[in-house]
């Protein structure tokens, strides 16, 4: 796994939102900066409680001028009960074959309860809007990505 790097240009992507429709990097940077973050299943309790942190400060990122956008390889039903389930205000994506996370290094090993098993790694990544990642987010805890990635703009 070779995660991106901050100074890197990120890859450009379409994918399908929670309703469905295509989304681009290309159109999302036209107009603000974004917070890719990966997570690696929607509904379950740690992906839920970073979702529901960063809703409740999405007016805070939006004055940074800073649209949150999250990625997982659930299909676009599931994200769209997860949206509704917990009333987020942001959008969603799906990457069913993990080409997008294949492309920014978070998908890879991982270990859970004796089990080995290639998921997606819980990174972020900050991409300006000339398409730069200016930074990385990979230390954090569910409970507390969204005050790391605040106190970093």
């Amino acid at each position: 796994m070779q995660t991106l790097t901050a100074g890197q240009q990120a890859p450009d992507f379409t994918l399908q939102n929670q309703h469905g429709d295509s989304i681009e990097l290309k159109a999302l940077l036209a107009s603000h900066r974004v917070l890719l973050y990966f997570y690696p299943k929607a509904m379950t309790p740690g992906c839920t409680v970073q979702a529901c942190s960063l809703r409740d400060v999405q007016a805070e990122l939006a004055a940074k001028n800073v649209v949150a956008v999250g990625v997982s390889t659930d299909p676009v039903k599931s994200l769209a009960k997860f949206t509704e389930r917990d009333a987020l205000n942001f959008t969603l994506l799906s990457d069913p074959e993990h080409q997008l996370a294949d492309a920014f290094g978070v998908w890879g090993e991982k270990k859970f309860m004796g089990k080995v098993y290639d998921g997606i790694h819980r990174i972020s990544f900050l991409i300006e809007q000339d398409g730069r990642i200016s930074q990385v987010f990979d230390a954090f805890k569910t409970s507390n990505h969204h005050d790391v990635v605040l106190k970093a703009l």
